[in-house]
């Protein structure tokens, strides 16, 4: 149950004076739409009105505020031309331009002979000044009226910034006195106010530092933000420690016979995460790990092994895919080791026939499939284990954290393990993962081939398809990845869809597409196509940056290359020279490159260490870009930023393991205050659903 002294913050915006139900629907897509919603929204920005410039000082394309005489009113002898009214100060002239005028209003507001503060948009015309609809005309006998500071905030069309301002000092009013769930010396140290006050600063702020991520009131604010986070995570393992696991601990003959049966040794990372996760299972503690992996690291191998051990102490094992093509791609890599050591496995997917679908159901039920590849359709009511031990979830981002638990429900506390292929930045893991255990596999099988990396112009397109010719000439594949499924009148870039019909029109039926738009039937039929060989070029986007591993793919092409974040380009870059030739990766970009992108597309030349992309990712576009892409099961702050707030989540994680030890039901007077923080953020639902897993 939500505390009463929350409600009034929850209420809808429409609530508030002034906002009606066409504004409460542009502020729910600006902003969301309930008041607390507008109250978490920080400014992207500030306008300083504090500086007083001349008309001889003022710069054009600035927002400027000047104490001007008017002069006289030049009202539009046509409707489709603006009202102009002149005005001056001792150094020059200013012309205000309005559109759509009344005489009247302005007359009033602007009176000839007399001063008034006059702020906004400065332009110049024909080389005069102009301010087209300023934002504020004061009376200088009430200059106390205009705001010195005036935040900016995210809109959309048909949202104003002063409808947005007068609406977020409306929900301030709203804010209630909290009671403080910060430690008292820890606030003091920082030297940060409560948080009603922090709120009131970042939405009137008293200085131009005042909205920055840095600034006391934002600081503040974010912690409460990450603290929220953390305990819950906190309260999540706390839960699971003391949740009965199960014991999986086999006598490893069936792991030593895998191992004699690999035409490899494991790798050294390899074996240091199986012995993390191996004790894992043995301990009576339920396993809940996270298992990082760069591309063609050898994650399922090590997912095999531990199905595997699960196999060995009597338990079966599942292993859920994001992807139809993914789960058969597992099959048929696990399955030939599967037969050697005399383990049985079985792919449950859609698209099995109802036949075989009820055979595979009855030997998972009856416990004569040991383990089990699937998609989401393993967690479907029909599909019953005999004695699930293990859930092995692979990309984990691609799931909801309801179908993560839908199918841990499926055994008696069985153990999880997470696997990604997307190396996370330290401090987003800790966001994300806080309740897991984190294994990181940095070493690369031997035998892998390097992938060569070059940046190319757009303008040297042709060139590029000519390449891409003589690869397919001589019998290899080729990826093509467009960052947008169909053409846009916003964006200007290229489509999937009309790149597909070009090249289709040059190389015929050998090109194929896969997008995001299509049926989940339709792209799985087109990567299959691929992955067997009967299509030589596919034009893509970003769905194949997970899952298809088509050793014959030499060579990917990625158009527009600048809007792709760094770990996106990794992921797909992996798709490449995964068989016995080596691979390319060709980015085009268009020209000029801004500074960031720039810094991106060096940084992927150089190296093909995920780890190190990720974080460099993190520094370069921040935690709100990365967020957006890649690492789409990520939490989304709000007010806080994780790639600037980094010290602060460390801080907030011990906080949290310290409250959790001393006060784990948080009845103390300072826990019911944090029970009142988890419920302003809503963590309070996803406590009671992480608890389960």
């Amino acid at each position: 149950m939500r505390p009463s002294i929350l409600h009034p913050l929850f209420a809808d915006v429409v609530t508030l004076p002034g906002v009606g139900p066409k504004i409460a629907a542009l502020m729910a897509k600006a902003a969301g739409p309930r008041i607390v919603d507008l109250l978490l929204t920080p400014p992207t920005g500030l306008i300083d009105r504090s500086q007083r410039p001349t008309a001889a000082e003022a710069e054009p394309g600035a927002r400027v505020t000047m104490r001007l005489k008017v002069d006289s009113h030049d009202p539009s002898p046509a409707k489709r031309r603006p009202y102009k009214v002149l005005c001056s100060d001792p150094t020059g002239f200013v012309t205000l331009v309005f559109f759509h005028a009344r005489r009247d209003y302005l007359e009033k507001v602007l009176p000839v002979g007399e001063e008034r503060l006059i702020s906004g948009l400065l332009e110049d015309y024909g080389g005069a000044k102009q301010i087209a609809h300023p934002d504020h005309i004061v009376d200088p006998a009430h200059a106390d009226e205009l705001p010195l500071f005036e935040p900016v905030y995210p809109l959309t069309a048909g949202l104003h910034q002063s409808t947005m301002t007068k609406a977020m000092g409306a929900a301030l009013s709203h804010a209630p006195d909290l009671p403080e769930w910060q430690e008292t010396t820890w606030l003091a140290a920082q030297r940060w106010t409560g948080w009603r006050e922090a709120l009131r600063t970042l939405h009137r702020p008293d200085g131009p530092g005042a909205t920055a991520p840095s600034s006391p009131a934002r600081q503040r604010l974010a912690f409460d933000e990450l603290l929220a986070n953390q305990l819950t995570l906190a309260l999540v393992r706390a839960a699971r420690r003391k949740a009965p696991g199960r014991i999986l601990k086999g006598d490893g003959e069936l792991r030593r016979k895998a191992a004699a049966n690999l035409p490899f040794k494991l790798t050294d990372a390899q074996r240091v995460t199986l012995k993390e996760i191996n004790a894992d299972m043995a301990s009576p503690e339920r396993m809940v790990r996270l298992v990082q992996g760069d591309v063609g690291s050898g994650k399922t191998l090590v997912a095999f092994f531990a199905m595997v051990a699960a196999v060995e102490s009597g338990a079966q094992a599942a292993l859920m895919a994001p992807t139809e093509i993914l789960a058969h791609q597992h099959m048929k890599s696990l399955a030939p080791l599967a037969d050697a050591v005399g383990v049985t496995i079985e792919a449950l997917t859609g698209s099995d026939k109802a036949e075989a679908r009820a055979a595979k159901r009855n030997g998972v039920a009856r416990g004569y499939v040991n383990i089990v590849i699937g998609t989401h359709a393993l967690f479907q009511e029909g599909v019953e284990f005999h004695d699930l031990g293990l859930v092995v979830v692979d990309e984990q981002h691609r799931f909801g954290v309801r179908q993560r638990l839908a199918l841990a429900d499926k055994g008696p506390q069985p153990d999880t393990l997470v696997m990604t292929a997307t190396p996370i930045p330290r401090t987003l893991a800790l966001t994300a993962y806080g309740d897991m255990d984190v294994s990181a596999i940095r070493e690369k099988p031997p035998g892998r081939k390097p992938v060569t990396t070059r940046t190319i112009p757009l303008e040297r397109l042709d060139e590029v398809i000519a390449a891409v010719a003589r690869a397919m000439d001589k019998g290899e594949q080729v990826y093509w990845v467009c960052p947008l499924v169909e053409e846009s009148d916003v964006v200007a870039l290229t489509a999937a869809e009309t790149r597909y019909e070009e090249l289709r029109a040059r190389f015929g039926d050998a090109v194929g597409i896969v997008h995001g738009k299509m049926t989940s039937a339709a792209k799985d039929a087109a990567m299959r196509a691929f992955y067997e060989g009967a299509l030589k070029l596919l034009i893509a986007t970003t769905v194949i940056e997970v899952g298809v591993d088509a050793p014959n793919a030499t060579a990917i092409v990625v158009e527009h290359a600048e809007r792709f974040g760094l770990a996106q380009l990794h992921q797909l870059r992996g798709r490449v020279g995964r068989g016995d030739k080596p691979g390319a990766c060709l980015l085009l970009y268009k020209s000029p490159l801004g500074e960031t992108a720039k810094a991106r597309l060096s940084i992927l030349r150089e190296s093909e260490d995920g780890f190190r992309l990720a974080e460099e990712d993190l520094r370069l576009r921040g935690a709100g870009d990365l967020l957006g892409s890649a690492q789409s099961g990520m939490p989304r702050f709000r007010v806080a930023d994780v790639s600037v707030h980094g010290e602060l989540l460390k801080a907030a994680r011990d906080d949290a393991e310290l409250i959790v030890r001393s006060d784990p039901k948080l009845k103390s007077e300072r826990g019911r205050a944090l029970l009142t923080l988890l419920h302003l953020f809503e963590r309070s639902e996803a406590t009671k659903l992480l608890s389960a897993g």
